[in-house]
C-alpha cells in the first residue's frame, strides 16, 4: 500500500495544551543518565545568566557616573571610569561567551537525545512502516525528527534564557528606576507618584502587548500553515529524487514539475499571507522600538530642568526605563519564535503521539487479531489465518499451514494476497486474524522485490543490516560470486548510491548475496528475481540449495517455471483458503557452477 500522502496541519493546540505535551515528552532529559552532568551544564547556564544581568546593572550605575563626570568636567573621574568600563567590556566577553558555549551544548545535547528517543522509537516494531496506515497528524515524519526536533529544543532553551533574563532584568531595574525617578506630583493637586516612571514604564509596555498581540495572531497561524505547506514541497521533491528512474522511464517530468509548481504554488500563497501578517507586527515594532529611548527622555526631563535630576540621573533613569520597558514587552518580542516554537513543538509532540496510539491499537487489537508468536518447534506455522484489507475486505480465509525446517515451498495465486501473507509472517501486515507461530532461536531473512541498498560502501551494503566488521573480505567476494555479481567485489569499499547506479537484477542479486554471506536458517522471498532471465533465476535456485541445503526456503512468485525446486507449490486465491499442493519432488541436488559475472550479473 502507498505511504499516506503528506496531510495540511490541523489548527494549533492551545498553548498550555502545547507546552505540557512537549514537557511530557522532553522534560525527562533532565531525569536521565548523564542528569549529574546536565544539571551542573543548566546550573552553569543559570549562574551565567544571572551574571550577564548582573553586568547590564553595573553598566547603568556606570553610565550614571559617566554622564555625571562629564557634568561636573572632571578628567580624573571620566579616566576612571574609562577604566572602569574597560573591566566591565572584559568581563561581559567573558560571560557572554562562556554562556553561548553553555547554551549552544545544553541544545546540541537535549537534541541530541530526544532525537536518539524519537527515532528509537519510530525504528522499533516496524512503527515507521506501520504509522502509513493509521490517522493522525505524522506526515513526513522524517522532517519531524530532523528538523522539528531542532527547532523546538534550540528555541525552548534560547526562549527560556531570554525570559528568564527578562524576569531578573525587570526586577533589578524597577528598584533602579523608582531610585532615580523619584516622586511626581499630579497636576492640579499635592499628591505625590512615587515611582511614577516605573508605572508610565508598564503602562508603555502593556499597551505594546496588547497591540502586538493582537496584530500578532495572524502571524502565529500563517507561521503553522507555511511550515505544513513547506514540508508537502520538501515530501514531493523527495519523492521524485527516490523515485527518478521510474520518472524518466514513464517521461513523466512534466508531471513533476507540474505538481511541483502547483505546491509552491501553495508556499507562495501561504508566504504572502505571513508577509501581511508581518506588515502590521513590524511596523508597530518599528515604532515602538524607535520612541523607546526618546519617551523616558521626555518624560524625565522636567525634572532635569528644575535641577531635580543630574545629567547622569536622566540618562540612567531613560536606560532603566528602555531596559524595563523591553523585559516586560517579551511576550510581543518573541512573538514570532514562540510561534515557531508552538508550531515544531506540536508536530514532534503529535509524531510521538500517533506513535504511542499506534501501540494502543495493537494492544487492543482493534486493527489485529493476529497473534505473532513463536513455537519451540523446528517449523513455521499458520493456525487459522485471515487476512483482510485495511479496509476490513477479506483476502483471505482460515488458512492452516505447516512448513518443516529445510522445506522449500513455492506459493503463488492472487498478488494481493500473496503480497498480503509474505507482510503478515514478517509482521508488517496486522489486518486480520488468527496466529503465526515463527520457530523460535532461528534466523530469518525476508527479501522483498525491491531491496534496500542504502548509500554506504558496497561492503555496508551486502553485509546489512549487520555490521561490516563481522565478515572477511573473502566471504564477500564469495557471496557476490555465489550471486553472480563478482564483477562488483573490485567496489567493495567504494561509496555510492547502489539503488540508482545499479540495474534492478544487479540489484536483486546484490540482495540475493546477503543469503550467501549471512546464511540464515529461514528464507522468505517475495519475487526476489523477478527481473532476472530464466537461466539466471535457475542458476540462483541452484546456488542457494547448493550453498545451503538445510535452508528453509517460502517463495512467493507471479510467474512459473520454476515448480521443480521446490517441494510444495501452494496456490492462494482471494476471499478463500483454496489451496493448491502440487510436485512432492524434492529439490535437484545438482548445482551448477558459478556462471560468469559478465554473462548473468549485469
Amino acid at each position: 500500500m502507498a505511504p499516506a500522502e503528506p496531510s495540511s496541519a490541523s489548527p494549533p493546540a492551545a498553548p498550555g495544551h502545547a507546552v505540557r505535551r512537549f514537557a511530557r515528552l522532553a522534560l525527562p532529559y533532565w531525569k536521565s543518565e548523564r542528569r549529574w552532568l546536565i544539571a551542573g551544564a543548566t546550573l552553569a547556564f543559570l549562574l551565567l545568566t544571572i551574571g550577564q544581568v548582573a553586568l547590564v546593572m553595573w553598566t547603568s550605575y556606570w553610565n550614571r557616573a559617566f554622564f555625571d563626570a562629564l557634568e561636573a568636567r572632571s578628567l580624573d573621574a571620566l579616566l576612571h571610569q574609562i577604566l572602569v568600563f574597560a573591566l566591565i567590556l572584559a568581563l561581559t566577553m567573558a560571560v557572554t561567551a562562556v554562556h553561548m558555549h553553555v547554551k549552544r551544548w545544553l541544545q546540541l545535547d537535549w537534541r541530541r537525545w530526544l532525537t536518539a528517543n524519537l527515532v528509537g522509537q519510530w525504528m522499533t516494531h516496524s512503527r515507521h512502516y506501520r504509522l502509513q496506515f493509521i490517522k493522525g497528524e505524522h506526515d513526513n515524519p522524517d522532517q519531524r525528527i530532523a528538523e522539528d526536533i531542532r527547532i523546538a529544543t534550540e528555541a525552548a532553551i534560547s526562549l527560556a534564557h531570554s525570559l528568564t533574563y527578562s524576569l531578573l532584568v525587570g526586577w533589578g531595574f524597577i528598584a533602579i528606576l523608582a531610585e532615580v525617578s523619584g516622586s511626581a506630583p499630579i497636576p492640579g493637586s499635592e499628591f505625590q507618584v512615587p515611582g511614577y516612571m516605573v508605572l508610565l514604564a508598564f503602562i508603555y509596555a502593556g499597551g505594546g502587548a496588547t497591540i502586538g498581540y493582537l496584530l500578532g495572531r495572524p502571524l502565529v497561524r500563517a507561521t503553522n500553515r507555511l511550515q505544513s505547506v513547506e514540508a508537502n514541497l520538501r515530501f514531493s521533491l523527495a519523492r521524485a529524487r527516490e523515485n527518478a528512474e521510474a520518472i524518466a522511464i514513464a517521461h513523466g517530468e512534466g508531471m513533476e514539475r507540474r505538481s511541483a509548481v502547483q505546491l509552491f504554488g501553495d508556499v507562495a500563497r501561504v508566504w504572502d499571507r505571513q508577509t501581511l501578517a508581518y506588515l502590521g507586527i513590524v511596523s508597530f515594532s518599528t515604532a515602538y522600538g524607535n520612541l523607546m529611548p526618546i519617551f523616558p527622555i521626555l518624560i524625565a526631563a522636567p525634572q532635569f530642568i528644575v535641577g531635580a535630576l543630574t545629567l547622569g540621573g536622566l540618562m540612567q533613569s531613560a536606560q532603566a526605563f528602555e531596559r524595563l520597558a523591553s523585559a516586560l514587552s517579551w511576550p510581543i518580542d518573541k512573538l514570532g519564535e514562540i510561534a515557531m516554537w508552538r508550531t515544531s513543538a506540536g508536530r514532534v509532540v503529535n509524531l510521538h503521539h500517533d506513535m504511542v496510539k499506534l501501540d494502543l491499537i495493537d494492544s487492543r487489537g482493534e486493527t489485529s487479531r493476529i497473534r505473532l508468536g513463536h513455537s519451540p518447534r523446528p517449523e513455521l506455522q499458520l493456525r487459522g489465518l485471515s487476512l483482510d484489507t485495511p479496509a476490513g475486505e477479506p483476502l483471505l480465509r482460515d488458512l492452516d499451514l505447516s512448513v518443516r525446517r529445510g522445506e522449500r515451498i513455492l506459493i503463488v495465486g492472487d498478488a494481493h494476497v500473496t503480497l498480503a501473507l509474505f507482510k503478515a509472517v514478517a509482521g508488517l501486515w496486522p489486518w486480520g486474524r488468527g496466529e503465526i507461530l515463527l520457530p523460535d532461536g532461528q534466523e530469518m531473512a525476508f527479501l522483498p522485490q525491491r531491496p534496500f541498498l542504502p548509500t554506504d560502501t558496497l561492503r555496508a551494503v551486502l553485509c546489512y543490516p549487520q555490521p561490516p566488521e563481522h565478515y572477511t573480505t573473502s566471504e564477500l567476494q564469495r557471496a557476490l560470486e555465489c550471486a553472480g555479481i563478482g564483477w562488483l567485489a573490485p567496489r567493495l569499499d567504494e561509496t555510492d548510491d547502489w539503488n540508482h547506479v545499479l540495474p534492478l537484477r544487479a540489484q536483486q542479486r546484490l540482495s540475493t548475496s546477503r543469503l550467501f554471506l549471512q546464511r540464515p536458517a529461514w528464507v522468505f522471498l517475495e519475487d526476489t528475481t523477478d527481473a532476472f532471465d530464466s537461466t539466471g533465476e535457475a542458476h540462483i535456485m541452484e546456488m542457494l540449495h547448493h550453498e545451503m541445503p538445510d535452508m528453509s526456503l517460502l517463495s512467493v512468485m507471479r510467474h512459473g517455471g520454476l515448480e521443480g525446486f521446490f517441494h510444495r507449490r501452494i496456490e492462494l486465491h482471494r476471499g478463500s483458503a483454496a489451496v493448491a499442493m502440487e510436485g512432492t519432488e524434492k529439490v535437484s541436488s545438482i548445482a551448477a557452477p558459478v556462471a560468469s559475472s559478465a554473462e548473468i550479473g549485469r
